[in-house]
C-alpha cells in the first residue's frame, strides 16, 4: 500500500468518526428523530453531499459497526473449533467481538435511543439479517450438513435465535436501566429458547 493511499484512508477514517461523533452529540442532546442530516452535516463543516459519502442514511452513522461487526463475528465463529456446539460456538463468537458486551453511561443512551426509535430498531434488523446470511455456513458445517444442503432450516433457525435472543437481552438491559450482566441475560434467553424448543 502507497504512503498517498495510506494517507487518504487515515484522513477518511478521520472524518468518519468526526461526523459520527458530531451527529451522536446531536443525536444524545436532541433527539435521533429531531436531528436533520443537514444539522449534522452543518455542525461537522462539511457539504450534504460529502455526508453521503460517508454514509448512506442516518441510521447507518448509529448502526454503521453493525455490518462490520457481523463479518468479525463470522471469523470469530470459524475460529471455534467444530467440535464445539451451534450454540456454545455462537455465544464464544459474540463474546470475541464485544456483543455482549455493554457499559453503563453513553452505551445506555446509544441503546436506548435504539430500542425507541423505530427506524433504528428496523435497519437494525436488517444488519441482523446480514449477520445470518454470514454465520449459517458455519453452523451448517456444524452440524454436519453439505455446503449446498438447504433442505434443512436447522442451521438458520439457531442463527436466528441466538441473534433474536441477542436482541431480547439487549432490550432488557436498556429497559432495566443498564443493571446487570448482558451476557448473563442473553444465556437466560437461550435456556429459555433451548428449553421450550
Amino acid at each position: 500500500m502507497s504512503t498517498e493511499s495510506t494517507l487518504w484512508q487515515r484522513s477518511r477514517q478521520a472524518a468518519y468518526a468526526e461526523i459520527t461523533s458530531v451527529a451522536m452529540r446531536l443525536f444524545l442532546d436532541q433527539g435521533f428523530e429531531r436531528t436533520t442530516i443537514d444539522q449534522i452535516a452543518s455542525t461537522a463543516g462539511i457539504s450534504r453531499r460529502s455526508f453521503f459519502r460517508y454514509f448512506g442514511t442516518k441510521e447507518d452513522i448509529v448502526l454503521g459497526d453493525l455490518a462490520s461487526q457481523g463479518e468479525r463475528m463470522r471469523d470469530a465463529l470459524e475460529k471455534v473449533p467444530l467440535t464445539v456446539g451451534p450454540w456454545e460456538a455462537l455465544r464464544q463468537a459474540l463474546h470475541a467481538v464485544d456483543a455482549l458486551e455493554f457499559d453503563p453511561g453513553v452505551t445506555l443512551k446509544i441503546a436506548t435511543m435504539m430500542y425507541g426509535t423505530p427506524s433504528l430498531r428496523s435497519r437494525s434488523i436488517e444488519k441482523h439479517l446480514h449477520w445470518q446470511s454470514l454465520l449459517v455456513p458455519d453452523i451448517r458445517r456444524r452440524l454436519g450438513l453439505a455446503d449446498d444442503d438447504a433442505s434443512d432450516p436447522a442451521p438458520a433457525a439457531i442463527v436466528a435465535s441466538s441473534i433474536a435472543c441477542l436482541d431480547a437481552a439487549g432490550e432488557l438491559w436498556v429497559t432495566g436501566g443498564g443493571v446487570g450482566d448482558l451476557a448473563a441475560l442473553y444465556d437466560r434467553a437461550v435456556a429459555a429458547v433451548r428449553l421450550r424448543a
